[in-house]
This record gives C-alpha cells, sequence and structure tokens, in this order.
C-alpha cells in the first residue's frame, strides 16, 4: 500500500501543475511572500502600539494602506494587459521589498507617527493594488486547461500554509525581540525571494498552456511560462451590462461592500488591539495562525462539495457561522477560547469563500468572468480603509471587546439581507447562466 501512495504521489507530479518549473517558482514565491506578509501583518500593529500609538493611529494607518490599494486595482488589471501579469508582479515585488526596508529602519528606531507610517504604508498598498490582478491572471500563462483547477488549488494551499506559518514566525520574533524590526526584515526578504522566483519565470509561454499558441504549444518544451495577459475577452461595455442584468451579481457586491466593512476593522484594529492588551505578540501570531488552520480545514472540506444542489445556501450558513464566531472573540475565557473561535472562522471563511468562487465560475460567462470578477474584488477591498478607519474610532471609544459582537451582528444581517433576494440564494444552482441570472425577487 505503501509503494501504491509512493507511485500515486509521483504520477501525479509528472503530470500535474508541479511537473511545469515555471509553475513551482511561482508557487514558492508566493509561499515566501505570503509568509514576509503575515509577519507584517504581527509587526505592525505592534510598532503602533507598543511606541504610544493607539487604534485611531493605527486605524489611520491601515486606511493609508488600503486607500492607495483599492484605487490601482483597474489599474493593475490595465497594466497587466499590457505590460504581462509576470512584469508587473516583478515590478510591484521590488517596489515593495525596498518599502517595507523602511520600515524596518523606521521599526528599529522606534518610529511611529502618521507623518512617516502613512506615505510608506501608501506606497505598499499600491504596489500590492497592482499586484493583485495580476496574480490572478498569471496562471492561465504557466499551465494547460488540464491542469489550471490542480493549480490554482495549489497555489491557493501555498498561501493558506504561508498564512499559517507567518504569523507564528512574526508573533515569536516580536516577542522575542520586544520589537517589529526582525519581523519586518523577513518580510522584505520575502519579497525579495519572490522577485528571484519571478524573474527565473521564461518571458515566453509555456507549450500547451491557455496563452500559447499553436506554434509554441508543437515546437516549445513545454517547461516556460507567459509575460503576457491571458487575450482579453469581449469589450469592457459587455460586462457593464451583464453586472445591469444580472441580479445575482449585483446582490452580491452589496454583501461584498456590507460584510468586509465588519470584517476589515475586526481583523486589523479589534483583534490586534485585544491581543496587545491580553496576551502580547505571541499570543496574537498564535490566533492569527489558528485562524489560517482552520482556513486551511475549510478549504480541503469544500473540495469535497462539487455535488451540493445549493451551495449558495451552505456558504451562507458558513459564513454566518463565522460571524457567531466573531462575536465570541472575547468571551470564551481568555487565549484559548478566541483561538478556538478564530479556528471555527477561518474554517468558515475557507469554505465559504472556495463555494463562492466555484459558484462564480459556475455562474458567470467564461468570456467576462474575470472582470465580473476583479469588481467583486474592488466591493471587497474598497471598504477597507473605511472599516479599519471606523474600527479605530469605535475600539477607541466603546474599548475592544463589544466591538466583536457589533461586527458579528453586522456581518450576520449584511448575509441575511443577501438571502431576501431568490438571485442571491440560487446563484450557482442553475447550469446555464441564462437559467441564473434575472430571476424574480
Amino acid at each position: 500500500m505503501r509503494a501504491a501512495a509512493t507511485q500515486r504521489v509521483t504520477a501525479a507530479f509528472r503530470s500535474g501543475p508541479l511537473a511545469v518549473r515555471s509553475f513551482r517558482l511561482l508557487a514558492g514565491g508566493q509561499l515566501a511572500s505570503t509568509i514576509g506578509d503575515y509577519c507584517y501583518a504581527v509587526a505592525l500593529p505592534w510598532l503602533v502600539l507598543s511606541n504610544h500609538g493607539n487604534t485611531i493611529l493605527l486605524g489611520t494607518v491601515l486606511a493609508c494602506y488600503g486607500v492607495p490599494r483599492t484605487v490601482l486595482i483597474p489599474v493593475g488589471g490595465i497594466l497587466a494587459d499590457k505590460l504581462g501579469p509576470r512584469t508587473l508582479m516583478l515590478s510591484a515585488d521590488v517596489l515593495r521589498c525596498v518599502l517595507v526596508g523602511v520600515l524596518t529602519v523606521l521599526a528599529a528606531r522606534h518610529t511611529a507617527s502618521l507623518i512617516t507610517l502613512g506615505p510608506t504604508a501608501a506606497l505598499i498598498g499600491g504596489g500590492e493594488g497592482l499586484f493583485l490582478p495580476a496574480s490572478f491572471t498569471i496562471m492561465p500563462s504557466l499551465l494547460d486547461g488540464d491542469r489550471l483547477a490542480a493549480g490554482n488549488a495549489l497555489s491557493s494551499t501555498a498561501v493558506q500554509v504561508g498564512s499559517l506559518i507567518g504569523p507564528a514566525i512574526g508573533g515569536a520574533l516580536v516577542a522575542a525581540t520586544g520589537a517589529s524590526t526582525a519581523a519586518f526584515g523577513i518580510d522584505a526578504v520575502s519579497f525579495a525571494a519572490s522577485a528571484v522566483s519571478l524573474a527565473l519565470i521564461p518571458r515566453h509561454a509555456a507549450a500547451g498552456s491557455m496563452t500559447a499558441s499553436p506554434a509554441e504549444t508543437a515546437d516549445s518544451p513545454g517547461t516556460g511560462a507567459d509575460d503576457l495577459a491571458a487575450e482579453p475577452a469581449g469589450k469592457p461595455q459587455g460586462m457593464l451590462a451583464y453586472i445591469r442584468q444580472s441580479r445575482a451579481i449585483q446582490v452580491i457586491m452589496v454583501v461584498a461592500i456590507a460584510a468586509n466593512l465588519a470584517n476589515g476593522g475586526q481583523g486589523e484594529v479589534a483583534l490586534p488591539a485585544l491581543a496587545h492588551a491580553h496576551w502580547g505578540a505571541g499570543g496574537y501570531g498564535t490566533l492569527l495562525a489558528c485562524m489560517a488552520a482552520g482556513a486551511v480545514i475549510g478549504t480541503l472540506a469544500a473540495a469535497r462539495s462539487g455535488r451540493l444542489r445549493n451551495p449558495a445556501a451552505v456558504a451562507s450558513t458558513a459564513f454566518i457561522t463565522g460571524a457567531a464566531a466573531i462575536a465570541l472573540v472575547p468571551f470564551l475565557g481568555g487565549e484559548a477560547g478566541a483561538a478556538a473561535a478564530l479556528l471555527l472562522l477561518g474554517v468558515c471563511n475557507g469554505l465559504g469563500n472556495v463555494l463562492f468562487y466555484t459558484m462564480a465560475q459556475r455562474s458567470i460567462p467564461p468570456a467576462i468572468l474575470g472582470r465580473v470578477l476583479s469588481m467583486i474584488m474592488l466591493c471587497t477591498y474598497g471598504v477597507f480603509p473605511l472599516s479599519v478607519a471606523v474600527a479605530g474610532v469605535l475600539v477607541r471609544h466603546l474599548g475592544t471587546t463589544p466591538f466583536f459582537p457589533i461586527a458579528g451582528i453586522f456581518l450576520t444581517v449584511a448575509i441575511l439581507g443577501g438571502n431576501t433576494q431568490r438571485a442571491f440564494r440560487d446563484f450557482g444552482r442553475q447550469a446555464e447562466p441564462s437559467q441564473r441570472e434575472n430571476q424574480p425577487v
């Protein structure tokens, strides 16, 4: 049995996405970058809160990060088409490596003012905004259609593993040194590692990839990768017309805005403030790692849910359960109880997000799938600056503990509000897009 299992793993490696060198480089670079991102997620709140800052300053700095990220997401989509996703991702990683290096110097000097942190955070957020659309565009240039789904799953798993390891490393470094310097340094190195991995990916499309030309498919050895975006499908007016006609997408966009008004402030302001007051940097890293572990479990569970008759109902139930977990974080008897609640939240988010993207792939016409998803992503990220700014003020004036039930209730109302619309409840259920859209409410 052990020999048979080994043979299956070997066969999967030889025929699956990991057989493509360019994909291995991309996945490895993104794993390193995600580990660094979560070290940053621990280091930045501690830099602010440990140097006489407060939640209002933290929320403002995070808003400085979020606004440029939101504004530049559409720009990133345009540049990914014109310059190629590989080039854009590489440039964004180099830029962020330098900027996080600046943060490392500021942390070493214990500098935590809006004048110094705000502009640096804004430029890092702008780099992220340029990077995100390219990261969704590059995969078809690396893999053919048969390997694409497996490649997306492996790439997502690499990110989740990074989100599990990163908080533990970041929390341990901050707890051991009493400062954010080392954690910021790890983030800068991770961007450098990601940039090197992207630089090693060939500029030409892999043979058989979804963007390879017939000549490349016939003549290339099949180990390269594309520096060009997937061929644009249709005109922008087609995407806008689809959104105007699709009740389901309209409701999803509204729900995404409302839900993330609660999620951003809860995760980026209230949770680090609660941990800072009670459990320290090591405890905060543990909480983030528990949430990431839950996301891995939820994603694996979603992989076995392909035959659900009503995936929207299951996803909604998962998100509402996650909202209940958010509300209970401060009330479960300390760090262990909070960790259990965040583990459950991770499971629910992992399951719900995978189900949502699967529903979208089944429901949205393939020719405009990327652009419609980018609009939903814009709704998701666009409210982040407002969310963290409002959370900073509320936590400052109401206290940390009351914020969690407020956020949980707000998220529950958003999901239940979406479910009052039949188009939202039936999203992803039908086989043909023409039968799924424009249903009566």
